[in-house]
């Protein structure tokens, strides 16, 4: 910004729009067109916070209603009722807890495996002289297009031994090629090439360079990347619905999907049930499954939300 200068009388000349100092302070001069689209925005705001929101919230609600009014449709805002049946025929089935426990322990280290595999391979694939790169990305972008389809798949697993084992959840989905493509472009945009040329002269060879001055700058994109995975394994029951006949090792999406049809929560309940009592408590347990499902999650989402926005504008392609 250019700087005004003192006439030899001692009055500044005027300044432009454009040299004038902006401060925060002042407030500007609002037109009448300026409050409608203020209103608008607002107006807009609320009403998508209100669709977002509104589901979750009548769910809850529904969860902890009487079931008679559920079923007749006279829960919408606060809850008609006490009743908690609907989650105690969840939780007293044993299934959920060892199906909780699977699930766990798949997104945990499926996702471990996950971000071990895609950001040391994203960033081999960023670095320009590494000659094969752009081959070696083709063939894993091949992959999105065309794939073998299911029944290749399940006798690949079966000819690995894979099938009814922990490791037909996590091996095959080592690595997402969207989310490798991804972190490639955050290392290819977000890092500068300067810092690898001075870690040469302090003598760091790539290893060094990766691990000592790459990952601290890369938390946002390893968070996206981390969340990303996790929530696929949490939410993945397909697996299970194919390649899965021991119930010890289900996940917990295919005990819940059980317990829904009606094939367990009946006797596994503390009393006994005609089908006509599970009718009536079939939507408290529907919308008692939606929120243990999707519980973590909601947990977990507020604290890395601030590395999730991050992380998806610096791997953003820049114009």
């Amino acid at each position: 910004m250019a700087s005004a200068t003192v006439s030899p009388q001692g009055i500044a000349p005027k300044m432009s729009s454009e040299e004038i100092p902006f401060n925060p302070k002042v407030r500007q001069h609002r037109t009448f067109s300026d409050w409608v689209v203020d209103i608008m925005i607002v107006v807009l705001t609320v009403a998508i916070l209100f669709v977002v929101i509104y589901p979750i919230w009548f769910i809850i609600m529904a969860s902890f209603s009487d079931p008679s009014a559920v079923a007749k449709g006279q829960v919408s805002v606060w809850p008609v009722g006490f009743n908690l049946k609907g989650y105690s025929m969840v939780f007293t089935n044993e299934g959920v807890w060892t199906g909780y426990l699977n699930t766990i322990i798949y997104s945990l280290g499926g996702t471990a495996l996950n971000v071990v595999v895609t950001i040391p391979a994203a960033f081999a694939l960023s670095r320009r002289e590494f000659k094969p790169r752009r081959v070696l990305l083709f063939l894993f972008t091949f992959t999105m297009f065309f794939a073998g389809g299911i029944i290749p798949n399940y006798i690949l697993f079966r000819q690995l031994h894979m099938l009814d084992t922990v490791w037909v959840f996590i091996l095959p989905t080592a690595v997402n090629v969207f989310n490798l493509i991804i972190a490639r472009s955050f290392f290819e945009t977000s890092i500068p090439e300067e810092l690898h040329e001075a870690s040469e002269l302090d003598g760091l060879n790539y290893y060094g360079y990766f691990f000592r001055i790459v990952i601290p700058l890369s938390s946002a994109i390893i968070a996206v990347i981390t969340l990303y995975y996790f929530v696929q394994h949490w939410n993945d029951y397909f697996t299970g619905l194919v390649y899965m006949r021991n119930w010890d090792i289900q996940p917990l999406q295919m005990w819940l999907q059980r317990i829904l049809l009606g094939t367990q929560a009946a006797t596994n309940s503390s009393g006994s049930m005609d089908l006509g009592q599970m009718q009536l408590f079939a939507d408290q347990i529907k919308y008692g499954i939606i929120l243990i499902s999707t519980l973590p999650l909601l947990i977990i989402y507020p604290f890395i939300q601030k590395y999730f926005n991050k992380g998806v504008m610096i791997g953003a392609v820049k114009g």
